[in-house]
């Protein structure tokens, strides 16, 4: 998760110029000699291979075809004196004979070479002068100013002039562009959802505002309600609703007085795309196989990352690093966790156990040939070939038979120091090296194989026997090795990922491979933790995460058939419920309709924190049917798409306003105009108010907690993408889709006529059963689409259906349209059936509603 660049000595750190105030010009003494270059080259040097001349009077440099980095030719000055808590104010005027962006440091001229200003400019062939204010750290006798003008294929000339450094400059003022005060979901909201946004104004006095559609037509009006001052945003806000509205459309606004929201839609298929993108992203990170252009555009295409083709030393034999084993593992493949290359088992854990569910939850949406990937069309579903290129990294990790630790789980791999920025994964030069195994990555490959096996079985029995094998091994090995504990202090080259607290990694492990196995020693792990019961615990109100991984194993312990008494099963969607009660509270009283207590702090990734919140929410209301879970779990999604104080979607690719300059070494433009952003579906980290990177640290000194957030490639700690981010986004996703419609009233009440009726015939063996159902709508009106749902009253188990669409959980079973039967007309009827297992004597079910409506039993 960590991107600190290190490599080659040159730190980064960088002042996005746009976001600065204009500040006065500096009036303190010249400190660059010669930087009009009218004493020729004196006082400047350059790297060898890379010779400079002046031409008409500015300094030019001839880069040469072929540079890798930025720093493969550098034109610099030394002997710089810089006082700490001074303010300087640098500027130059300068052209390529190519567009190029190069990096513009001011730093320390000898190893760490800690930068006080490092910034990407990009260069064009005009001449064009560019300033940048900075404030020094510390004292300084002899700083360096080094403009790095590299890392480009071509051959080109850069020319500058006119180079400047000054004190007495004002310290730059960092002002978020938040652009219009009316705050709304900039991708859209679901017609039978709610609809609610937030308008930033000095006011106190409720305002009117008006819902416009495309083509500027007044469709709803209403008045604001005053909120006061936000404590997350410390802006004085109001709120609107416009719920009623169920009009479908594209290109609605909100206007409040002379302010004009982002354009959005309403309707329900605006998930889809999102939740593809978002699983998209899974691809992209792949390691050890190339990304085939045919599946995510040539700008996105690249060949293999550490496959052991030069200049990769690979995957495929790594070895560990000095003094923890003389072993070396075949660990290709899995997935590059974030804007780096490393690969880590208790990241990889949590996001591939949450890519598992959003399948186990709804696996119709998400079979073969659905998402882009190149094992579409193999007769396995394609979100579970994306899981299997992670678990099969996780069991890879795994200590060989014989070794001291056997059965435990190496708790990373990645490069021996930072990789530096922008490095693309096939062009790592560095040792790979294992670090020693975990107690938490040893349960996190127990929990996810587990998991993963059941999920298998039905598709590839031999491949789910071997995840069922490496869960049991390692669950074995950690019982044996309970508190082995990552250090806290390994992380150079990649994030320490440290937690002296697995309580919660045993639970969900033992959960999972209860609800594989059945066995007794895993149930009498569930429900003797101390986490058993413990609904604070299981999920903490500030989102759980890698590093409390408790709720994954109670969430499925909910909601996925298991041999959990009706009591303990009751115990478990208690705590799922009461949890979500207290995320739909926050919800509601928020002005921004996030689901975090105003307490809660906003930390490293808060935008993953408030997605897992939605997903407990969500699966409340999957339990339940209680609008007020499906709401709340919707406004999270709005926060994240664009209804936030800084008025971003933090969604690539989605919204008007969308983050575009994620941490990572080859989704890179802002660094090198020849790379990419970041795919759509990628999300962005999220304020983080511990201002940990030197960006944040200074552009958002004094920020309120959910303004500490600034979308520059170079702030890693608000603006990396992670999988285990990503992972929420698409299930949260993929629910929305899949609720798109639901009125979120529940089931008909008693006394309601229906207008409805099933036919259920089944016919049973032993340990299995085939059934036939008929829906007929006996109403006046068509039902377009038709969702049906029952609830199985014993261990009833569907592994195959058809004529429609049949997702479980636990015991709750929805069946909605196939492609071509997804309305029933007044007086017809519809048919589909599925085959299944079940343990012992089953019986039908007696209750069935359609679209929310009771329907009467044939």
């Amino acid at each position: 998760m960590l991107g600190i660049v290190l490599s080659t000595g040159l730190a980064a750190g960088a002042l996005a110029v746009p976001a600065l105030a204009t500040p006065a010009a500096a009036e303190g003494p010249e400190l660059i000699d010669n930087g009009d270059f009218s004493g020729g080259t004196d006082s400047w040097w350059w790297t060898e291979g890379s010779p400079a001349t002046v031409v008409d009077g500015r300094l030019c440099v001839d880069v040469p075809a072929g540079t890798a980095n930025p720093w493969d030719a550098i034109l610099g000055q030394d002997g710089l004196p810089l006082t700490a808590g001074e303010s300087y104010e640098l500027s130059y005027t300068a052209s390529s004979t190519a567009p190029i962006t190069i990096r513009t440091n001011v730093q320390l001229a000898v190893d760490p070479w800690t930068t006080e200003l490092a910034s990407p400019d990009q260069i064009g062939t005009a001449p064009e002068t560019v300033s940048h204010t900075f404030t020094a750290s510390a004292d300084n006798t002899a700083a360096q100013l080094a403009f790095q003008i590299g890392g480009n294929a071509g051959a080109y000339t850069f020319c500058v002039d006119d180079v400047s450094l000054t004190g007495g400059a004002e310290p730059p003022v960092y002002e978020p562009d938040t652009g219009s005060p009316v705050r709304v979901n900039q991708v859209g909201y679901l017609t039978t959802g709610p609809k609610e946004g937030t308008f930033v104004t000095e006011a106190t006095a409720a305002q009117g505002w008006s819902l416009r559609d495309a083509d500027g037509t007044q469709v709803a009006t209403g008045t604001t309600t005053p909120r006061g001052v936000d404590p997350i945003s410390e802006q004085n806000v109001h709120t609107f609703d416009f719920s009623s509205v169920t009009e479908a459309g594209d290109g609605y606004t909100v206007v409040i007085g002379e302010a004009v929201s982002e354009p959005f839609s309403i309707g329900d298929g605006l998930y889809d795309g999102l939740r593809d993108d978002a699983l998209a992203f899974f691809y992209h990170q792949r390691s050890g196989i190339a990304i085939d252009a045919a599946l995510v555009g040539q700008e996105y295409a690249r060949p293999a990352g550490h496959a052991n083709v030069a200049p990769n030393q690979g995957d495929d034999n790594v070895p560990c690093q000095p003094g923890v084993c003389d072993y070396r593992l075949d660990a290709a493949g899995g997935w590059y966790d974030a804007g780096d290359h490393g690969k880590y088992v208790v990241n990889g854990g949590i996001s591939v156990a949450q890519l598992l569910s959003a399948f186990e939850r709804d696996g119709a949406e998400l079979g073969d040939s659905s998402l882009a990937v190149p094992e579409r069309g193999n007769g396995v579903p394609d979100l579970l070939d994306e899981a299997r290129w992670e678990l099969d990294f996780l069991t890879a990790m795994q200590v060989p038979a014989g070794e001291e630790l056997a059965g435990m789980a190496h708790h990373k791999l990645h490069d021996r120091q930072w990789t530096a920025l922008p490095t693309r994964p096939d062009q790592d030069t560095q040792l790979r090296e294992l670090h020693p195994p975990s107690t938490a990555a040893t349960l996190n490959l127990a929990a996810a194989a587990a998991q993963g096996a059941r999920l298998f079985e039905p598709y590839d029995a031999a491949y789910a026997a071997e995840l069922l094998d490496a869960a049991e091994t390692a669950w074995d090995a950690a019982l044996a090795h309970p508190a082995v504990y990552a250090d806290p202090n390994d992380a150079t080259g990649g994030g320490a990922y440290s937690d002296n607290d697995v309580s919660d990694e045993f639970f969900w492990a033992a959960a999972e491979l209860f609800i594989t196995t059945g066995g007794a020693d895993y149930r009498q792990a569930v429900t003797g933790s101390e986490l058993w019961g413990d609904g604070d615990a299981l999920f903490p109100s500030g989102g759980f995460s890698w590093g409390s991984t408790a709720a994954l194993g109670a969430l499925d312990l909910a909601t996925v058939d298991n041999g959990l008494s009706a009591s303990e099963l009751a115990s478990v969607r208690s705590a799922v419920t009461g949890a979500a009660d207290g995320f739909a509270d926050s919800a509601q009283g928020a002005a921004y309709g996030l689901p975090l207590a105003p307490e809660d702090d906003f930390v490293w990734g808060s935008n993953s924190q408030v997605l897992n919140n939605v997903v407990v929410l969500a699966t409340a209301y999957d339990l339940t049917e209680d609008a007020a879970y499906r709401d709340a779990a919707l406004t999270g999604l709005d926060y994240i798409l664009g209804r936030n104080p800084l008025n971003l979607s933090y969604v690539t690719g989605y919204g008007e306003r969308d983050v575009e300059n994620q941490h990572h070494r080859f989704w890179a433009n802002q660094l090198n105009a020849s790379l990419p952003h970041p795919p759509a579906g990628s999300l962005a980290g999220g304020p983080n108010s511990a201002l940990q990177d030197p960006i944040a640290e200074d552009l958002l000194q004094g920020c309120a907690p959910a303004m500490c957030y600034v979308d520059h490639i170079e702030s890693y700690a608000t603006n990396e993408v992670t999988v285990n981010w990503n992972a929420p986004l698409a299930w949260a996703a993929a629910w929305a889709d899949s609720v798109a419609g639901d009125d979120g009233e529940g089931p008909g009440e008693p006394g309601d006529p229906a207008e409805c009726e099933v036919s259920y015939v089944t016919n049973r063996w032993q340990g299995g059963f085939s059934t036939q159902v008929t829906v007929a709508n006996t109403g006046s009106a068509a039902v377009s689409p038709w969702e049906l749902r029952w609830s199985f009253a014993d261990a009833q188990r569907i592994t195959q259906h058809w004529n429609s669409a049949v997702t479980q959980n636990g015991r709750d079973v929805t069946a909605r349209p196939a492609a071509w039967n997804g309305s029933i007309p007044p007086g017809g009827s519809v048919n589909f059936g599925f085959n299944g297992t079940v343990t012992g004597a089953a019986a039908d079910p007696t209750a069935f509603t359609l679209n929310g409506q009771a329907c009467d039993v044939g």
